[in-house]
């Protein structure tokens, strides 16, 4: 007779999968609550202690942890292993249905304690599913319930698991172990206070396949972290087909940015970069200024607000052609509206901001850092110039030096009466930068603020700034240069402040 141990945390299809098991003739073992849960369903089981004559010890610290279960999981079906087992009285094992202690959710509950935490990582599943899954020419590992139709179906067909699926099943195993070891590390890290460790552990749990990447010719997936971080992956889509590629790094761009805001506001975003940002006393109003500070480069954009998205606003952002709106909620008559437009993507996302780490990958390995949460205190600028911006001016400031700060460097922002009207991303030198963003705003620009990602390493970005009529100037400052800007700036009647950090966007 052949045996299968089933220990699973997940009951999900337990049941269904131990009758069709035990309809095919195998013996079935298991531990603890699984074992009460087919024993109660009325199907043959028997319990792991009494196949290792051994009691479960330590709290069920120990339950399957002895030769004659990781013997039989293990042994080839060689004359000598199946000789070695017999000399033992060991029995093989031909298939380990288990999956582990649920260390997401018990680390993901409020006010969890480290003791509590550290009782629920699992030791004797992984060790039988990594023993089963090396063994996989001999043994079929199962770790995911839905699995356990396709599994049935081979034996029910065929009498056997074809070496193509067991190879699948294997890997899938490893896998499985391996995402739950990155959960338990990066969980320890964090309540270590050392991110940085000598290996980085970085693991996913597939949300769902892209229909490609960047471009059509590139595939790709989307992925959510393992460890508990609230983030785009968590979002509710409401509406339209699922996000492509494009759409998650935009949107993730949007919504980091329109995060920062404590008042009302609203992002647009092209391209990872924002072509329009706005504060206001209400989301229609604030989504109208946004979009009026570049409609050309909205035109098939990302809209992040940071409010319940009401009637008004719905409607407006309805109107053009739009790729996704993402806020924390909507009320139901706005949902509905936006609802009509059946390729616009909707999200609903919690503002809570808790990714602590941002990882980008080069050829041959990756960088992390800390996610850029630098600010500033807008009474605690450093005036530079004879003239000192005005309050309302300051304000101005603080809002260019947030959107700055999500541009991709180098970059400008020119800002005024709560929007953005000009926006330069990305250019090799910044005056290029200053540039677009000074000619995009025009006429505009007089009595406008600017902000500068980065530094002046010489004059001409306040040179061009002064033609263009801007009153009010945030940068890092530490140039070498840092006086001819200064001076270039008094001569114009400029007001400059820094702020001593940079936001550089790579």
């Amino acid at each position: 007779m052949k045996r299968a141990l089933v220990s699973v945390s997940n009951k999900k299809g337990v049941v269904d999968f131990a009758r069709r098991l035990n309809k095919l003739g195998y013996e079935i073992i298991s531990t603890g609550g699984t074992c009460k849960t087919i024993r109660e369903a009325g199907i043959p089981v028997t319990q792991v202690s009494d196949i290792t004559g051994f009691p479960e010890i330590l709290d069920g610290r120990v339950k399957t942890l002895h030769p004659k279960i990781h013997g039989g999981i293990l042994a080839r079906r060689t004359d000598d292993h199946l000789k070695q087992l017999m000399d033992n009285g060991i029995t093989p094992v031909d298939i380990v249905a288990v999956n582990l202690y649920p260390f997401r959710d018990t680390i993901s509950k409020p006010g969890v304690s480290l003791e509590e935490a550290i009782e629920n990582i699992d030791i004797g599943g992984p060790a039988m599913v990594r023993a089963a899954a090396k063994n996989y020419h001999d043994v079929v590992i199962v770790v995911k319930p839905d699995h356990y139709d396709m599994v049935l179906a081979e034996l029910e067909s065929n009498g056997d698991v074809s070496q193509k699926m067991r190879m699948q099943l294997a890997l899938e195993a490893f896998s499985h172990t391996a995402a739950y070891d990155a959960m338990i590390s990066t969980y320890l890290s964090e309540i270590n206070n050392s991110p940085f460790n000598d290996n980085f552990i970085l693991a996913g749990q597939k949300v769902y396949e892209l229909r490609y990447g960047e471009n059509p010719h590139q595939k790709a997936c989307f992925y959510r972290n393992v460890a508990p971080c609230r983030g785009l992956a968590d979002a509710h889509q409401l509406n339209g087909k699922e996000l492509s590629y494009n759409n998650i790094v935009d949107t993730a761009a949007a919504w980091d940015l329109v995060k920062e805001f404590d008042e009302t506001a609203c992002v647009i975003v092209k391209h990872t970069n924002p072509c329009g940002t706005a504060i206001a006393d209400t989301l229609a109003e604030a989504f109208d200024r946004a979009f009026a500070g570049d409609p050309v480069s909205a035109f098939g954009g990302i809209i992040a607000f940071n409010r319940t998205v009401d009637l008004a606003t719905a409607r407006k952002a309805a109107e053009p052609f739009m790729e996704v709106v993402i806020a924390p909620s909507y009320d139901k008559d706005a949902l509905e509206c936006l609802q009509t437009k059946k390729n616009l993507r909707v999200l609903e996302l919690g503002l809570k901001r808790n990714n602590k780490l941002q990882v980008k990958t080069v050829e041959g390995g990756f960088v992390v850092q800390e996610r850029d949460a630098g600010d500033i205190d807008i009474n605690n600028l450093k005036t530079v110039t004879d003239a000192a911006p005005t309050l309302e001016q300051l304000q101005e400031l603080a809002l260019a030096w947030k959107v700055v700060k999500h541009v991709k460097s180098n970059a400008i922002v020119v800002a005024k009466d709560g929007m953005t009207i000009g926006v330069g991303a990305g250019q090799m030198n910044r005056v290029g930068s200053a540039q677009i963003a000074l000619e995009q705003g025009g006429d505009k620009c007089a009595g406008a603020v600017l902000a500068s990602d980065a530094f002046f390493p010489f004059k001409d970005t306040v040179e061009l700034a002064a033609r263009y009529g801007i009153k009010a100037i945030i940068q890092p400052g530490g140039s070498i240069r840092d006086e001819e800007s200064i001076e270039e700036c008094n001569k114009h009647g400029i007001a400059m402040v820094f702020t001593g950090i940079r936001h550089f966007k790579h």
